[in-house]
């Protein structure tokens, strides 16, 4: 029977039209053969695949100026594709892995990654179903933790480290190379979930392993009491909300009229659950504007509008895509501050209700 092709990667991404010049999100998945994309994740059959050998792909890709972080994939027919990502280091892994995967397919050879479940050949002996269950015991296993990090307070939770290091206190590996495999495994099979961008970022590929052995990458049980508050930068103090959910990041947005396209400051609160970014009136009003639901959307970089008065200052635009495909267009103060929002939301998107 026939190998199903690997996952190599997967995740969001803005994808051109092939006949006009229309941008669309698209669930895109990356197979060693070939990259298939779906309307919504939820998917079961691809609205297209495109075969990988023979192609070659671009990056960066300037064809769109006012796009940002645009890679082009090549197929042997000489037809191109265009992708968008959210950030840069968004699309350089994607084309990484990209490139890994047409060079494998040119040298006859399957895709292999240092953090794929194949690689990590952990001992007959071990069973993680077992190991899990030592892991919480409330004597001798991993002590949850309340831990601060970038004005949020992760509750119920651990570091990386302190994995590792229970790990090897326990004599399940004999050193932390061993207990970083070991590690990798239980977060692939799930007895183990990232918390933070740090370990999310890992966990999804763009780190050298999955898991990592760090004080500041946290983790927790999934059926523990794991919930994440965010602080407030003025008072220093946990916010207490009207609305369910922890804050994630708040301030002070310019946002784009949908009828006539003028644009105006507004209060922009993110919370996680459920995934929504409300939206007041800077001047006061406990009541939203308005909100935009952000569970499936996508989020990029851009660097202008067409049809719309040009913005004072360059890279600090970016727009989001919702599931039902209404698209919002924002304006943040820096490119710092643009790219923390853009981090932000894509975390929330991926993980809220």
């Amino acid at each position: 029977m026939e190998r199903e092709p690997m996952r190599i990667r997967e995740g969001y991404l803005v994808k051109k039209g092939s006949m006009f010049n229309t941008w669309k999100p698209m669930w895109v998945v990356l197979l060693e053969d070939g990259i298939e994309f779906y309307k919504r994740k939820a998917d079961n059959s691809p609205k297209g695949m495109i075969p990988l050998k023979g192609s070659s792909i671009h990056s960066p890709c300037q064809d769109f100026g006012k796009r940002m972080f645009v890679f082009k994939l090549t197929v042997a027919k000489q037809q191109d594709h265009f992708f968008q990502a959210a950030y840069l280091e968004e699309r350089d892994a994607w084309v990484r892995d990209i490139k890994k995967a047409i060079h494998r397919i040119d040298g006859g050879q399957r895709f292999a990654r240092k953090s794929t479940r194949k690689s990590i050949r952990l001992p007959e002996t071990i069973n993680l179903s077992a190991l899990y269950l030592s892991m919480k015991d409330p004597e001798k296993g991993i002590k949850e933790l309340k831990l601060e990090k970038d004005k949020r307070v992760f509750n119920h939770c651990f570091t990386g480290t302190c994995v590792i290091d229970w790990l090897v206190s326990s004599s399940s590996v004999r050193n932390r190379k061993e207990g970083l495999l070991l590690a990798s495994s239980l977060l692939s099979e799930g007895y183990l979930q990232p918390a933070g961008d740090t370990s999310k970022a890992a966990a999804e590929g763009l780190s050298d392993t999955p898991f990592l052995d760090l004080s500041d990458a946290y983790y927790y049980f999934p059926d523990s009491g794991f919930f994440c508050e965010g602080y407030s930068s003025d008072d220093d103090v946990v916010l207490k909300e009207e609305f369910r959910g922890t804050i994630v990041k708040q301030g002070c947005l310019l946002k784009q009229g949908h009828r006539r396209k003028n644009w105006k400051v507004r209060k922009f609160v993110l919370r996680d659950d459920p995934a929504y970014l409300h939206y007041y009136d800077p001047a006061g009003g406990e009541e939203p504007l308005g909100a935009i639901h952000l569970r499936g959307c996508v989020v990029t970089a851009v660097e202008d509008m067409p049809d719309t008065k040009k913005c004072d200052v360059d890279n600090i635009l970016f727009e989001i895509i919702t599931a039902n495909e209404i698209h919002y267009y924002l304006q943040a103060a820096s490119s710092t501050e643009r790219t923390e929002w853009i981090k932000a939301i894509q975390s929330v998107a991926r993980t809220g209700k």
